[in-house]
């Protein structure tokens, strides 16, 4: 399995590849430049490792330079905003119009008092 994932040059996958966890220094994945402050910034994709499973295709995560990568950009007061919007729409009750004060389930579509009235009163 590990011969399988290890191609240095890129003759096999075109990109050179790396078994999962033997990443060289100096390459990361978006999440883990993101947990150093860090974007990709428009720059192509250096290289990618692999995890082979069975019976399905490979878990595959593209890396990127970390001295290419550039800073990310500060949330600006309209993105606050914005984002502030979106997530008090994802608490408010479709049913009864009130700040439920937790994420309103999907699956529910409404606040928990509202899908299940007659427990509500039981308690």
């Amino acid at each position: 399995m590990f011969a399988k994932c290890f191609d240095p040059t890129g003759a096999r996958y075109g990109l050179p590849t790396y078994p999962w966890c033997y990443a060289p220094d100096g390459l990361a994945t978006k999440r883990q430049l993101r947990a150093r402050g860090l974007r990709p910034g428009g720059q192509s994709i250096a290289a990618q490792i692999m995890r082979p499973r069975y019976r399905r295709g490979p878990l595959v995560a593209y890396l990127y330079r970390v001295d290419r990568a550039k800073p990310v950009r500060p949330m600006t007061p309209g993105k606050w905003a914005a984002l502030a919007k979106a997530n008090r729409a994802r608490r408010t009750c479709s049913a009864c119009r009130r700040d439920a004060g937790y994420v309103i389930p999907t699956s529910l579509g409404m606040c928990v008092p509202c899908a299940y009235p007659e427990e509500q009163r039981a308690a």
